[in-house]
């Protein structure tokens, strides 16, 4: 399928389905939509968009940041047509059916993109970690831990993250968080990385907010921001910086 953005009737009746879905589960998707000359409009150059299962979040953004490389018919992140056509066309993975065919979809911003709304855009399922990719891509492995969940389940740890600017465009700060939170031997969290706990994905948000008052954190590097970490953060520390 070539690749298309809707116009504001397809938004309109894309929105229209979330909304019917939260009172019926078991509502079918309308992939009708994808192609009705009324809701989607193509983008030049018009890439073929696969048909492909993603393995995680970065799997996703790694994908997407390659077929959206050479668009040239619109403002491609803050593009809320094009991202909502995009979730439509993966909806079985942002918002995949249980094994009663029920979907459980939450709110809209994760499946039509809140453009004007730092703080809810990176909640979009596809745009979110295709911006985050973006902001890291010489070295997208340092944001592994905004990444590595799957497509419909960001996780907490990411929510604490994301609607905050000042850490998610920060290459330093997105560095200290996959260093403390990421567990590359499960590729995943590390246990007790989420809630509200000590040295928590919560408290650190906190920490770096506070730290922002007396460093320039966009120049410290990773190792040093974790150097300054109060104790409650030690059982997180990497070996090597121990």
């Amino acid at each position: 399928m070539k690749l298309h953005r809707f116009n504001e009737e397809g938004i309109t009746r894309f929105g229209r389905f979330l909304d019917e879905l939260s009172a019926d589960p078991a509502l079918g998707v309308p992939a009708d939509l994808l192609t009705d000359p009324a809701c989607a409009v193509a983008v030049p150059p018009c890439p073929e968009v696969e048909n492909r299962q993603f393995i995680n979040r970065m799997d996703a953004a790694r994908y997407l940041d390659s077929l959206l490389s050479g668009v040239t018919g619109c403002d491609v992140q803050r593009d809320a047509g094009l991202w909502a056509w995009l979730t439509l066309c993966y909806f079985d993975q942002v918002c995949p059916p249980d094994g009663h065919g029920r979907r459980k979809a939450g709110e809209r911003a994760r499946y039509i993109p809140a453009v004007t709304d730092y703080q809810k855009y990176y909640r979009h399922l596809l745009a979110g970690p295709y911006r985050v990719f973006r902001a890291h891509r010489s070295n997208p492995d340092c944001a592994l831990v905004l990444l590595c969940g799957p497509l419909h389940k960001p996780g907490e740890i990411v929510e604490q993250f994301v609607a905050r600017q000042e850490i998610i465009t920060n290459p330093h700060a997105v560095e200290l968080a996959t260093a403390v939170y990421y567990d590359p031997d499960k590729r995943s969290f590390r246990r007790g990385a989420a809630g509200k706990s000590g040295g928590s994905a919560r408290r650190l948000a906190d920490v770096l907010r506070q730290f922002d008052v007396t460093w320039d954190l966009y120049w410290l590097p990773a190792m040093g921001i974790l150097s300054k970490l109060p104790k409650e953060f030690d059982r997180f520390r990497p070996e090597e910086s121990v």
